[in-house]
């Protein structure tokens, strides 16, 4: 629909109207879209341009877009492949021009081989700790240690590989997993389709005797995940246990119902009831009739297995990723600090997105230094001081921009050969020689890794080229076991001496905002320090949406609840957040890119960071033009708008109104108290008492007669306006 759109010329509102008006979901057409969704069939039927959009949409809908190339699969063969199928190269990787169907279809092996962040993350923790205490890390065998299954049931899973998402976390917090079975059906379950059945679940283990079956013959194959159909092997040994298939027909099965070959299947339920003979009468498959079961649940048993066959999870798979995340667990229960230091390394170069791991070590107490020239090494490392504490991260060299792999293993390489460094001039001599340049020693300044030395990071910014440029020269003069007169005297005149040999420009250190910003500009965040956190109270309580929730607006984490009695207590996560809403954000400007549309009106794409990471806003001219001198890099920023989301982009927010943070006034809203009873008084002051504040947008008074009294502020929400409408 959007591609259309796009070569219809029609606009981008009325294509993502129509676009939103087709319901997500596997297998979706858009013929379908037109019988199930009432506000697409509207727009077709009564707007002539969409009418048109949507036809040409239709008659493309399932051919080719572009060639891609899957990520992970990889054909085998035992003969060259260029005398059994045609190739070609997407940019540098040889790929098939048959697609996965018909590269199966030829009896080709295709293998998916997943390339995963998290085994190095692994490696590198085992490593790290080694290196610190000298344990060689063996993981819990049984897999049943409390220490790790109290981090999903307390909510604890950012770096768990597979759970660090808000949904799945509310999930394990809600299900209190205690066994490795649960952990493997939180994977599986945990996605579209599957997720309807997470109530049940639930419900069931917390009350095995809730579970019911629809035979009797059920119970030994779904008792493992209390009664709930999770596993694609669950299909398998359903037909093979109940109806008597063999291995390699039940495999054949599950995959005609996971594809929807609806001739096939329906063939098959014939075959799952009844049975099968050959022409001679013998038994091929005897079927759940002749083993007992009757007609009415069979039918409705292979209705279940046809329904949650199309989502079902292969179990092997989701088992594997559990271990890894159990081992993920296990690593961040009893070595937080490695495994935090692991998890950042493997975001080296491109720790934009690491943010969320930098909170998490505040959280847990781990302290983050900053790089320093005679402790950092090339990546992140551990300090510790007693090995009985989780210790500390070290800021790694090799995570400052502009300085480089060589640069670093040369600097660390002449520490550990000849001592630390003394002094900032001292650095500069003994690198001399190296493929350390000027940009590199600028951006090393700029990270705070000379902090440790009595110049201001402003002192050596203004220095640093000159003291270079004279010890290139000096070098260039010198001659090879030439003495100068400064390596003759006594070693307070060699130091006294050398102080008059390099001129530093002195200059007060910067401001701490400049410094922030550099360290953001040098690493990609921030160590020192940040610039919103004095604004953190005040951004919690006028807003009510953040970066984080935007990163997990994609997930689906509706459930039904259909199949649950209503006394189970089961919550209900619903989407907090949907397309159009509006809502209140609030950050500091990182980039702006102005532009102008077709009609020659002024746009703005800005980017804002808040305290966990980055957001774009779209500002139309009428916010652009509002926003006047708000609208700068580096201002902190609060944003009214609306959420733009979209099914192939990261959520946006489409702003209404730009202005400066701390702007808006409070509120002051008056309680006439005179007829209040002694229990409503009592209410309003806890109200106000609980709520109270020194940054606020809401000032409470309150009125008896004609006396009017100030009594607090109050951050105004939702919560807060469903006690004050109580009251």
């Amino acid at each position: 629909v959007r591609d259309v759109a796009r070569v219809l010329d029609i606009s981008y509102g009325d294509a993502d109207a129509v676009a939103k008006a087709i319901p997500m979901g596997p297998n979706m057409t858009i013929k379908d879209a037109l019988r199930v969704s009432k506000p697409l069939r509207d727009m077709y039927e009564g707007d002539e341009m969409l009418h048109r959009l949507i036809d040409v949409a239709e008659a493309l809908e399932g051919m080719p877009r572009h060639a891609g190339t899957h990520a992970a699969a990889v054909v085998i063969s035992k003969d060259p492949l260029t005398t059994i199928i045609p190739l070609q190269k997407n940019d540098e990787t040889v790929t098939t021009q048959f697609s996965m169907g018909a590269i199966e279809e030829l009896g080709l092996l295709k293998m998916d081989f997943l390339g995963l962040r998290t085994l190095t993350v692994i490696q590198d923790t085992i490593n790290l700790v080694k290196q610190n205490r000298g344990i060689n890390v063996e993981y819990d065998k049984d897999m049943s240690d409390p220490k790790v299954y109290k981090l999903w049931q307390d909510g604890d899973t950012v770096g768990i590989f597979q759970f660090e998402s808000q949904g799945i976390t509310n999930f394990m917090k809600e299900l209190k997993p205690d066994c490795l079975e649960d952990i493997v059906a939180g994977v599986s379950l945990y996605r579209p389709g599957p997720m309807d059945q997470i109530p049940r679940y639930i419900a069931n283990k917390k009350d095995p005797e809730h579970a019911i079956y629809t035979h009797p013959a059920l119970k030994p194959i779904l008792k493992v995940t209390y009664g709930c159909m999770v596993y694609q092997e669950q299909v398998m040994q359903i037909v093979r246990d109940l109806a008597g298939y063999s291995l390699g027909r039940a495999d054949l099965v599950r995959r005609a119902m996971g594809k929807k070959k609806l001739d096939v299947m329906a063939k098959e339920r014939e075959y799952f009831i009844h049975g099968q003979t050959d022409e001679n009468g013998n038994i091929i498959i005897p079927g759940c009739v002749r083993n007992g079961i009757d007609e009415q649940s069979a039918n409705k048993i292979f209705d279940e297995m046809a329904e949650f066959a199309k989502y079902a999870f292969n179990k092997s798979h989701a088992a594997a990723y559990a271990v890894v995340s159990y081992r993920t667990a296990y690593l961040k229960a009893y070595y937080p600090a490695e495994f935090m230091a692991a998890t950042l390394n493997s975001y080296l170069g491109n720790l934009d997105k690491a943010q969320q791991y930098i909170d998490e070590c505040k959280r847990l107490g781990i302290q983050i230094l900053k790089p320093d020239i005679n402790k950092s090494f090339e990546n992140f490392t551990v300090e510790i001081e007693n090995t009985k504490k989780a210790g500390k991260i070290r800021f790694g060299l090799g995570a400052i921009k502009n300085v480089g792999t060589v640069p670093v293993e040369n600097i660390v390489k002449e520490r550990q050969e000849n001592g630390e460094y003394k002094s900032f001039t001292d650095f500069c001599e003994r690198i001399a020689d190296t493929q350390v340049n000027k940009k590199c020693v600028e951006s090393l300044i700029k990270a705070g890794v000379f902090d440790e030395f009595e110049q201001t990071r402003a002192t050596l910014l203004e220095s640093f080229e000159t003291i270079i440029d004279t010890i290139q020269s000096g070098k260039k003069k010198g001659f090879s076991g030439q003495v100068s007169m400064f390596d003759i005297g006594t070693v307070e005149e060699k130091e006294e001496r050398e102080k008059q040999k390099y001129q530093f420009k002195e200059h007060e250190e910067l401001p701490e905002r400049e410094l922030l910003s550099m360290e953001k500009e040098m690493l990609g965040i921030y160590i020192s320090g940040h610039p919103l956190e004095k604004f953190r109270e005040q951004i919690m309580h006028t807003t009510n949406i953040s970066s984080l929730e935007l990163a997990q607006i994609n997930e689906q984490t509706n459930t039904s609840t259909s199949d649950v009695e209503e006394n189970t207590q089961i919550q209900v996560t619903k989407p907090k957040f949907v397309d159009g809403q509006k809502v209140k954000y609030a950050g500091i400007i990182t980039s702006i890119k102005r532009k102008y549309t077709k009609n020659n009106k002024i746009m703005a794409f800005i980017t804002v960071e808040d305290l966990y990471g980055t957001v774009e806003i779209i500002a139309f001219e009428n916010a652009v033009i509002g926003a006047g001198k708000s609208l700068i890099e580096e201002n902190i920023v609060a944003i009214d708008g609306r959420l733009s989301i979209r099914e192939d982009q990261a959520p946006t927010i489409i702003a209404n109104e730009i202005k400066d943070l701390g702007e808006e006034k409070p509120k002051v809203v008056t309680f006439d108290i005179t007829n209040y009873t002694e229990e409503q008084k009592e209410k309003l002051r806890c109200a106000i008492k609980y709520f109270s504040g020194d940054k606020n947008n809401m000032n409470i008074q309150v009125k008896i007669g004609d006396d009017i009294r100030p009594c607090g502020a109050i951050y105004y929400n939702d919560e807060i306006k469903k006690i004050f409408d109580e009251i």
